[in-house]
C-alpha cells in the first residue's frame, strides 16, 4: 500500500482530494501545510492555525506545517519545502498527494521539485470537469467557505459565502466553479473523514493585497451558519 502525506490547503480541493486518495486505497499518514509565518496562517487561504489543528485533529492526522516568510523569495520557499519532504521520507511516505484540478504549470513544477526526491507527485483530481466537480464536493458532504476572493474576477461580496448550490448558480461566467484560476479559496468545516464538524463562525472581511479575505474564526459553542 502507497503511504502517503498530503498537501493540505484547508480548502475543499485538498479535502476532496485525500477523500479520493484514501478511496484508492492509499494510506495518507499526514498534512502538510504551507503558512505565511509573519501572520501565522494558512498561505493564500488566510486560515488560522488553530482551525487547521481543528480539521487535523477531526481527521485525526499529524500536521506538519512549513512556516513561509513574507514575501517569500523562491528559493527560500524551495529550500524550506526540501525540509519537509525530508520530513516526509522520514515518515515512511513514498507519495505526496496534492488537490490541483488543472493547471498545467503548477503540476509541472510538483513534479520537477519532487523528481529524484523518493516521493511520487499524486493528484487524484486531475482534469476532472470542475462543473460536475463541485458537485461532486457537495454531494460527498464537503461543507466550506470562502475565505479568499478575487475582485478582479468575483464580486468582494461572495468572501464570507458558504460553497454550496445557491454559490455554484451565482458565479458569473468565465469564472471556474472549484476557483480553480485563483478566483477563491476556501475553508473546510465539514468534509469526508471528518469525525466532527469543525466549530467556527465568520468574521471581520477585510481588503489586502489585491484580494478580499474573510476571517473565519474559532467558536466552540456556535456552528458557522
Amino acid at each position: 500500500m502507497t503511504r502517503a502525506w498530503m498537501s493540505w490547503s484547508s480548502g475543499k480541493d485538498s479535502a476532496f482530494a485525500l477523500h479520493e486518495a484514501r478511496s484508492s486505497g492509499i494510506d495518507v499518514t499526514g498534512l502538510l501545510v504551507t503558512m505565511n509565518a509573519s501572520v501565522d496562517r494558512v498561505a493564500m487561504h488566510a486560515v488560522r492555525r488553530e482551525l487547521v489543528d481543528a480539521q487535523a485533529d477531526a481527521l485525526g492526522l499529524p500536521v506538519h506545517y512549513v512556516l513561509l516568510p513574507w514575501p517569500c523569495p523562491n528559493e527560500d520557499y524551495e529550500r524550506l519545502m526540501t525540509g519537509a519532504v525530508d520530513a516526509a521520507l522520514a515518515d515512511g511516505a513514498t507519495a505526496l498527494v496534492f488537490g490541483d484540478l488543472f493547471l498545467r504549470d503548477i503540476r509541472d513544477y510538483r513534479e520537477r521539485q519532487l523528481a529524484g526526491t523518493g516521493l511520487q507527485p499524486l493528484f487524484p483530481l486531475w482534469e476532472r470537469p470542475t462543473a460536475q466537480l463541485a458537485r461532486d464536493m457537495l454531494d460527498s458532504g464537503i461543507d466550506a467557505v470562502l475565505t479568499c476572493v478575487d475582485p478582479k474576477t468575483l464580486a468582494a461580496d461572495f468572501a464570507g459565502r458558504r460553497f454550496d448550490a445557491a454559490l455554484l448558480a451565482d458565479l458569473p461566467a468565465g469564472v471556474d466553479p472549484c476557483g480553480e484560476n485563483g478566483e477563491f479559496h476556501t475553508f473546510v468545516l465539514n468534509a469526508p473523514g471528518f469525525a466532527r464538524a469543525i466549530e467556527a463562525q465568520v468574521g471581520e472581511v477585510v481588503s489586502r493585497d489585491g484580494f478580499v479575505f474573510c476571517d473565519v474564526l474559532p467558536c466552540p459553542a456556535c456552528r458557522l451558519t
